[in-house]
Order: structure tokens, then sequence, then C-alpha cells
């Protein structure tokens, strides 16, 4: 039985690369590229089988590049159930500007889904033989795929007794919301866009995720800030976790990496606060990875003593 079954309904295959500089009509000669499986529940999958975790990862892919998102899947050792979906799996594109320092992301539009794949997904959901503890909907969601999806994934978690947790924006997560999930992990843009309000300073930080948990629409609030840190609202406490200093190489998935390094402490067992010290010290450890790569199990544990906590 997996403890965390991860599902990513708009994967994607995440290319890497890197030129001397950008520049308009010219040939850019590029370097080697490097290719990973994406997408934000692929991701967090991803970290945390890095981490040891019990992980399924469940997707729908399509044509040639879906058979390639599967490879890619696989080599990284995740268990998964890839649902057969008629459209070519998207790709997306990194280009790290050597003169610069500059990261260029290239994010191509999703395949549309039918009503009977996205359908498939939810049954597949359903029918796991054995009960996740964890299940974790997180990224976009394809074109052709109502905004109410994650509320469906959300009513099977409860099914199956499963804590559930999302990692989206807009009208899928208000739609999951007001089923009632376990945690979300949020960006400052995104508590924005579904609080309103400036959300200019520390305490209108808590304040909005509180009214949130106040109203039973989440247990927890993972809030990630970038370089301003993190913040975490469960129940009457909060924590706020200062970002680490760290020049970043990439900044490509360092959520996905948060999410997943906190999902794993949740798994084993952990207070909450200190699984939240480790998603953020894999946040903060992706930054030190190039393109794709996501964090590395090292680096979490190096930068995991150096988080610190204030009790707000």
């Amino acid at each position: 039985m997996a403890d965390i079954v991860t599902l990513a309904i708009n994967p994607s295959i995440d290319t890497s690369t890197a030129v001397d500089r950008m520049a308009p009509i010219h040939k850019l000669r590029c370097a080697p590229p490097h290719r990973d499986p994406g997408g934000g529940g692929i991701n967090v999958a991803r970290v945390a089988v890095r981490l040891g975790a019990d992980v399924k990862a469940l997707c729908a892919a399509g044509g040639v590049m879906g058979e390639l998102l599967r490879h890619l899947i696989e080599r990284e050792g995740i268990p998964n159930l890839v649902i057969q979906a008629s459209e070519e799996t998207r790709e997306n594109f990194t280009v790290f500007e050597e003169a610069t320092g500059h990261e260029y992301r290239f994010v191509l539009p999703g395949p549309e889904l039918r009503e009977d794949e996205w359908r498939q997904c939810l049954a597949a959901l359903a029918g796991l033989d054995d009960d996740p503890r964890f299940i974790v909907a997180s990224g976009s969601l394809s074109p052709g795929v109502p905004s109410d999806y994650y509320a469906h994934a959300a009513r099977i978690a409860k099914g199956h007794g499963a804590r559930f947790i999302v990692d989206a924006s807009g009208p899928a997560l208000a739609a999951a919301l007001k089923e009632g999930v376990y945690l979300i992990k949020p960006n400052l843009r995104e508590l924005k866009e579904f609080a309103g309000g400036s959300l200019d300073e520390e305490r209108a930080w808590v304040d909005a995720c509180r009214r949130l948990t106040e109203a039973g629409r989440t247990e927890h609030v993972a809030l990630t800030l970038g370089d301003r840190g993190a913040l975490l609202v469960a129940g009457d406490r909060a924590w706020r976790a200062p970002a680490l200093p760290i020049k970043p190489v990439s900044t490509v998935g360092a959520g996905d990496s948060f999410l997943g390094a906190m999902v794993w402490g949740l798994a084993e067992g952990l207070r909450i606060e200190d699984a939240f010290r480790y998603g953020v010290a894999a946040g903060s450890a992706a930054l030190l990875s190039p393109g794709t790569g996501l964090c590395r199990k090292e680096d979490v544990e190096r930068l995991y003593p150096d988080v610190g906590l204030q009790l707000l």
C-alpha cells in the first residue's frame, strides 16, 4: 500500500538547457538538453520518493511524449498508474542564459482531455486497492477538465479515509476548499487571488490563512513566500520560517519540492511544524539544482538544521 498517492491531471516533459545569451532571429546553440518528468503531482512524487516515502503517482498521458513521460517516471523509481489520453502530453522548456544568469521558462498549454479520460482518472483514484494515508492533488488542470475536479478528488479521498492535500489556484482551489481539505500550499499571489486585498504584511497573511481554517475549508495552510520564507497556520498556532541565505541556481520546482518534503514528513509521523521545516529545507535545496532537477536529499538534510521557526 502506498502511503502517498499523487494526482497530476496535466503532467509534462520538462526540458532544460542553456545558451550563452538569448537573442532574437539568430540561431541559439544550446547545451545538451536534460529531460525530467514534470507537473505538480509528478514533482511532488519525485521528491517524496527521494526522501524515502512510499508513493504512487497517478496521471493522464498520451502520444509519444506520454510514453516518454512514463519512461521518465519509472526511471525515477516511482510506482505509477498512467491513464491513456488521446492527445499528446505537453512539453515545457527552461533556458538558462549563461551571460546574465537569467532563467527563462516557457510553459506550453496542456492537451485537452475528453470527459471519459478525466473521469477514468477519478475512477482509478476511487478504485485504489488499498487506502493511502495522503492524497496530493497538485498542478494546473488540462483544458476540458472541469474546475471542480479537485473537489471530486477530495470527496474520493474522504471515501478512502485519506488526508487530502491540494496545491492549485483560482477556481480549482476554490472548489476544493468548499469540499474541505487537510492542507493547502498557496504562494502569496495565489492567496491574494483567493482571499482578496493587498495582503502586504505578515499579520494580513496570518489572518487570511486563519479565516480559511476557522471556516473549516482546510485544517492547515502552508504559505510559501519566495525570498521571504514561508508561513504555517495550523489551528490557533502560526509559525514563520525566514528564508535561508541561498543564491539560486534555478527556481523551478521549489514549491513542488517544498510540498513533496512536507508530505513525506507528515507520512513519517512528524509534527506539522517539523514537516513544515523539512518543506522549507527542500524548497531551499531546490534552488541549488539546475533546470528541473528539484531538491536533492543530501541538500535537504544539510539545510534542515538551519531552518528556524518563529512562533507568531
